[in-house]
């Protein structure tokens, strides 16, 4: 039974036009093959699955081709075939990680003397020369320098920071850049075209995304794809398979984050627990979309045409200033960092997007004042201006809640703070208009920026609140749609506004502090006065 091989292999470069993101490295060797300008020691360094090892053995076969030395080797001619194989008897490859000693250098280099079997050149292929021994290194110095006419060195590395200098500097050196995931994705995208494997673009992406820079990693995950699919490379499968988190949570955390909307954060925190996704993951890729909007907003056309999320990201970018989501990477970066320092993931997930809410500037107060040499003059005046429009918003309050109690709605708000409720559900009642309020039936309407608490569990925990309320059975029935008169959470939103505002401004009217600011250009910061609690 024939065995399929695996896509690394089958589809590994067999020339220089064929090598993806290296450009930098095909240029230079090109040129010198052509010019026919050899140096007798290369040195490969770069990441895993570059294409250290593959440009070192398409450069065998650009030395070794039987059409003469060529940066368009034939393919055909049995040298350019037995490299391709591993069978070339001058194509000498060594393992340093599984050969670090000595011993196995001299032998090698005992073995360089001798002229070629059926070759121009005898290559000698290094792979991870980092792990030689330090004698090793100083084994090979000398023919490194001067070696036989007959003889090329190509060494490949991870780490070239372990490579003593002497021997870097024997060589000529090229370093692989990381790939590009577009380039990948696009590669990849042309490998199914032509292995006749259905795929979309998003699925692409991922792929090209997960491999962190390496074309080998891609494409072993998209061997591991094409298994997971059945034969068909679609998104829901590669998130599944990689364990991506779907966007779609993460967008919707940030809109949240916007409206500043703590409870909402914590429902969709709680919705990523339920499907096991990791946090990690998540933090990391809520980064990626941070800094995208960063992008949006200081260089536009740096977010791609093509990606699906484009509109999504324009629209987040306008919510909030530049400050917030450079706070907000900063915040998410620490975040991750400190994960495995946080009771569990989730705890450590939540305090993030709480630290993030917990710095949203908030809204500027009525009569902030940032004083100047020219303002001086005004400062009683608009304290004066200031106390007014405190007095002013709490006759407005005082007109509302009459308002209130000459409507239907007055019999629920007396009675919701007497409710026995905690936590969501005890939110769900406080943001809720009663339509309707008696001991049979309860008509309750949640607006829609609030529908999301109408969960069950909250719901249930409503209705026996109020069936402990009314000592009795009680039918009640939820609404969606527009408030027309008052609720819970608003009346103590804007009594919390009004005290706040009368706090702002006696603290402005008085004598000593109007004399700092006028006197010493001092700065009243009102986002630190908080009123005293009765």
């Amino acid at each position: 039974m024939s065995q399929t091989q695996v896509l690394a292999r089958k589809w590994r470069p067999r020339n220089f036009s064929e090598l993806a993101g290296q450009d930098h490295i095909v240029k230079a060797i090109t040129h010198s093959l052509e010019q026919n300008r050899l140096h007798h020691a290369y040195l490969f360094t770069g990441t895993r699955g570059v294409g250290k090892t593959t440009i070192a053995r398409i450069l065998a076969k650009a030395l070794n081709c039987e059409t003469g030395v060529t940066s368009t080797p034939c393919g055909e001619c049995p040298a350019c075939v037995a490299i391709d194989k591993g069978s070339f008897v001058d194509l000498v490859e060594l393992d340093a990680a599984s050969n670090t000693q000595v011993d196995s250098m001299r032998e090698l280099l005992e073995s360089a003397c001798y002229a070629p079997t059926a070759a121009r050149y005898k290559v000698y292929l290094i792979d991870e020369v980092h792990m030689l021994s330090r004698a090793a290194f100083n084994a090979m110095l000398k023919t490194l320098e001067e070696p036989p006419e007959h003889v090329k060195f190509i060494l490949a590395t991870t780490d070239p920071q372990k490579i003593p200098i002497t021997v870097l500097s024997r060589c000529l050196q090229f370093n692989l850049k990381q790939i590009p995931p577009p380039l990948i994705a696009a590669h990849l995208e042309n490998i199914l075209s032509q292995e006749q494997v259905t795929s979309d673009v998003a699925s692409l992406r991922l792929l090209a995304r997960a491999a962190q820079g390496s074309m080998r990693d891609a494409l072993s995950l998209l061997d591991q794809a094409i298994a997971y699919g059945n034969g068909v490379v679609e998104e829901a499968d590669v998130r599944a398979m990689l364990g991506v988190i779907d966007q779609e949570y993460l967008y919707d955390l940030l809109e949240a984050l916007a409206e500043k909307d703590g409870a909402k954060i914590l429902l969709i925190a709680d919705e990523m627990e339920v499907r096991s996704l990791s946090f990690d993951t998540a933090l990391q890729d809520l980064a990626t979309i941070l800094h995208r909007l960063a992008l949006a907003q200081i260089a536009p056309q740096a977010i791609d045409e093509t990606l699906p999320e484009r509109e999504r990201i324009f629209a987040l970018a306008k919510r909030f200033t530049s400050e917030d989501v450079q706070l907000f990477y900063q915040i998410a970066l620490h975040g991750r960092s400190d994960l495995n320092l946080a009771p569990d993931e989730y705890a450590g997930f939540t305090m993030t997007l709480m630290r993030m809410l917990a710095f949203i500037p908030d809204q500027m107060f009525p009569g902030e004042i940032s004083k100047n040499s020219g303002e001086n003059g005004n400062s009683a005046r608009e304290s004066v201006q200031v106390m007014n429009q405190a007095k002013d918003n709490s006759r407005s309050i005082q007109k509302k809640e009459s308002e209130v109690s000459s409507s239907p709605n007055k019999d629920w708000l007396a009675a919701v703070n007497q409710l026995k409720l905690n936590g969501m559900a005890k939110m769900l009642a406080q943001h809720c208009e009663a339509r309707h309020f008696s001991a049979d039936q309860v008509e309750l309407c949640v607006p829609e920026i609030h529908k999301y608490l109408l969960e069950k569990t909250y719901q249930d925990k409503l209705k026996a609140a109020l069936e402990h309320y009314f000592e009795k059975p009680v039918k009640v029935v939820f609404s969606i749609g527009s408030i027309t008169g008052m609720t819970s959470a608003v009346m103590q939103d804007r009594e919390k506004q009004a005290k706040q505002s009368e706090t702002i401004a006696a603290i402005e009217a008085d004598p000593f502090v109007r004399e700092l600011v006028e006197n010493f250009d001092a700065k009243l910061i009102v986002s630190s006065i908080k009123p005293i609690e009765d």
